[in-house]
């Protein structure tokens, strides 16, 4: 059995914004993958700058992948940088 991953990204809301959560807590709500660096950072993980965001095994995104930025019901247009 795979363990869960520790960071779970939500789908983007109405306005395109993610809720995230890390190792079960709710740590912020992103709007753009730097933005979930800067919550990792708070919560007090070491090297949350060089977090990778594309490793299934640390983060698991729910309703779409790290380019998946556009409010709910529309496409991701690849906006977002990891």
């Amino acid at each position: 059995m795979t363990p869960a991953a520790k960071l779970v990204v939500y789908p983007p809301d109405e306005n395109g914004w993610r809720r995230v959560r890390y190792d079960g807590v709710a740590i912020g709500v992103a709007h753009r993958p730097s933005d979930i660096r800067v919550f990792l950072a708070a919560a007090g993980m070491e090297d949350a700058e060089d977090a990778d965001l594309t490793d299934p095994g640390f983060v698991e995104w729910r309703g779409g992948g790290p380019e998946a930025w556009e409010p709910s019901g529309k496409p991701g247009n690849g906006s977002g940088s990891v």
